[in-house]
């Protein structure tokens, strides 16, 4: 080892001579802004090192920051998300609830204000899979008293009539079915029809003349000619009508939404629905149309009054009470 930098020495010192020269130049000369060489230099060697240093001090500080310092935070953030799923599924309980329950009232309200006529309450649970038929399920059945032909009934309107029975379901035609025909007539003018279902939502009321002045959103009720629903329950509205051969196309706009029903009533007689007392404010939730005002007839004259009262009072021996009562004259004499 000594002999190899005895050999090497003076390559050794020139490459030291060489490089105190070059540092001194370094040192001497300047740049722009009047910087010394030498600073350059140093800030290029010393650079990448603080690049690197920086870069891993950042990382750890953004994984610090992100993750270990926020676990606390995260970990609230994500049991807040679960309260908040959990609140939500809450809310929307408890407004199916509160639909319910608006529903069951009014129900109830239907029921009690028609105690006149016997009736049974169920609840849809199914319906037909052919999109041409229109055929529900009820929870009713033979042991319920529920009947074939029986009219079914919201407080809203006519829904359908039972078609078939088991002895714990039944099965609801509805008056927009293919196969369904119910007894109609106008409220306002009393001509009578037929609501024939086709398939689609809305139903038709045929055998209507084309003379016959139909109006848009008029109501139509049951007649009660079918034998299976009670006169004057609400059927629909006129939502178009246009002339045919031989009779009108009448579009009708169901009043009870056959395509949301939930629950309804079977009625198990004809027996027809008289609103009561507690009823009497709201007469179309029964199908009846709101009576018509009373108008007092016009006033007659005074002297036609008084020759009608007189014409019409009975006839008498005795002189009138005024003339009894008149003063007899100056001289005493009687006339």
């Amino acid at each position: 080892m000594p002999e190899v930098l005895s050999r090497h020495r003076p390559l050794a010192l020139l490459a030291i001579a060489i490089i105190a020269q070059v540092l001194l130049l370094a040192f001497q000369i300047k740049r722009n802004s009047n910087v010394r060489l030498i600073r350059y230099w140093a800030a290029a060697v010393v650079t990448p090192g603080e690049k690197g240093v920086s870069s891993t001090f950042g990382g750890f500080g953004h994984l610090w920051s992100s993750y270990i310092a926020l676990h606390h935070t995260y970990v609230e953030n994500q049991q807040l998300k679960r309260q908040l799923g959990q609140l939500q599924l809450r809310n929307q309980e408890l407004e199916s609830d509160s639909l319910e329950e608006h529903r069951l009232t009014a129900l109830l309200d239907f029921r009690e204000a028609h105690r006149e006529a016997p009736m049974v309450a169920a609840q849809v649970i199914g319906g037909s899979a052919d999109p041409s038929s229109h055929i529900l399920f009820i929870n009713r059945g033979e042991r319920d008293g529920i009947r074939r032909n029986q009219a079914v009934i919201t407080p809203n309107g006519i829904v359908g009539k039972i078609a078939e029975v088991s002895s714990s379901a039944a099965q609801v035609l509805l008056i927009n079915d293919r196969d369904s025909g119910v007894g109609a007539l106008f409220a306002t003018t009393r001509t009578q029809g037929i609501i024939k279902g086709t398939g689609d939502p809305q139903p038709v009321m045929a055998y209507v003349v084309n003379d016959e002045k139909v109006h848009l959103g008029e109501l139509i009720l049951t007649s009660g000619e079918d034998r299976i629903f009670p006169k004057g329950l609400l059927i629909g509205t006129v939502t178009s009508s246009k002339p045919g051969y031989p009779f009108q196309t009448i579009q009708v706009q169901t009043a009870a939404r056959l395509d949301r029903l939930e629950d309804v009533m079977v009625l198990l007689s004809e027996q027809p629905l008289n609103p009561t007392a507690k009823d009497a404010s709201s007469q179309v939730v029964v199908g009846l149309p709101p009576e018509p005002a009373a108008t007092a007839p016009p006033p007659k004259s005074t002297a036609s009054a008084a020759t009608a009262t007189d014409a019409s009072a009975p006839t008498t021996t005795h002189p009138p009470a005024a003339t009894a009562n008149k003063s007899t004259p100056s001289d005493g004499k009687r006339p």
